[in-house]
């Protein structure tokens, strides 16, 4: 009976399906759930009356002591051995944040998600000209499939004719510039990955973040109060989860790919929304999330 019962498990297609998932793309999955859960937290924090650079610098205090404690854990140096790149990746990666989070306070979830992961196309192109990473079939594939779903979540005047939601022009601009910024600094991690472990390179992303957004800040700072602690606590843990996840996705596959998977936080943002926001996705909001699993599928499964 213990026989039958381990080939049923073996035979089972759920298991089966799973195990030929790849490591990194289960890294990546797990961090666009939680980057989305992460974008929650800030609208959430943003309409209790937090301003957005303090909520940049909450999830910064909590990602700095979580991952100062993780280097020293590991007992290596916190400073690594390319500083430049590691102060670039910093810089670039806050620079972005700050644009991604005014994003999400001025857009709808689902909108402000979809702009923001605009960044997988512009990291193949980037890896492409930087790192020299070879664009594959099943990338291209995925790419052109995700961006086919985000047109038909977004719903571009200038393709339909018409504008179902009116969203402010500096809002999106923001979100396109964060997204940019998202890209570049991804490919810095992955050149950092050939040469610094991977809790330096998150360590790096805070210890920037931190003194710039307080800077930026300036006399703006809310003291929060009830509930706004245990959100923007919830902003840094989820951000955390969120960085290791992708850190380790980039570890195990090429820059263009695995972030191609990050696509999916676009399903996991509109859930989010429905439910915590009452922001009812349109049909081009399920629509587009078809294209977009169907991409990721396809660079999943995809075999020589």
């Amino acid at each position: 009976m213990l026989i039958n019962s381990a080939n049923e498990k073996q035979n089972d297609p759920m298991s089966d399906f799973f195990n030929r998932v790849p490591l990194g793309v289960r890294y990546m999955i797990l961090s666009a759930l939680g980057f989305a859960i992460m974008s929650a937290c800030v609208k959430l924090a943003s309409a209790r009356g937090i301003p957005v650079l303090e909520i940049v610098a909450a999830r910064a205090l909590v990602s700095l002591v979580l991952s100062y404690l993780d280097v020293r854990r590991k007992g290596i140096s916190l400073l690594g051995s390319r500083k430049d790149l590691l102060i670039a990746r910093g810089s670039v990666g806050a620079l972005a944040l700050v644009c991604v989070y005014y994003a999400l306070t001025a857009l709808p979830l689902a909108e402000a998600t979809v702009l923001q992961y605009l960044h997988p196309m512009f990291t193949a192109i980037l890896a492409l000209l930087f790192l020299k990473e070879r664009l594959q079939i099943s990338t291209a594939l995925c790419i052109a499939f995700s961006f086919i779903g985000l047109l038909a979540i977004a719903r571009p005047e200038f393709l339909f004719g018409i504008s179902e939601s009116e969203f402010s022009l500096f809002a999106i601009g923001i979100a396109i510039l964060g997204a940019f910024g998202s890209a570049v600094a991804y490919v810095l991690v992955r050149k950092l990955n050939e040469t610094e472990d991977t809790s330096v390179i998150i360590f790096y992303f805070p210890l920037i973040a931190l003194p710039l957004s307080l800077i930026l800040l300036g006399r703006d700072f809310v003291l929060p109060s009830g509930w706004d602690w245990g959100i923007l606590l919830m902003v840094g843990v989820f951000t955390q989860i969120g960085q290791i996840g992708l850190t380790k996705s980039m570890q195990t596959e090429t820059a263009s790919k695995a972030t191609s998977f990050s696509y999916l936080q676009v399903v996991f943002a509109s859930a989010l929304g429905w439910i915590i926001f009452s922001e009812v996705p349109q049909t081009g909001t399920w629509i587009g999330g078809g294209f977009i699993l169907l991409g990721a599928m396809v660079n999943m499964l995809w075999r020589k």
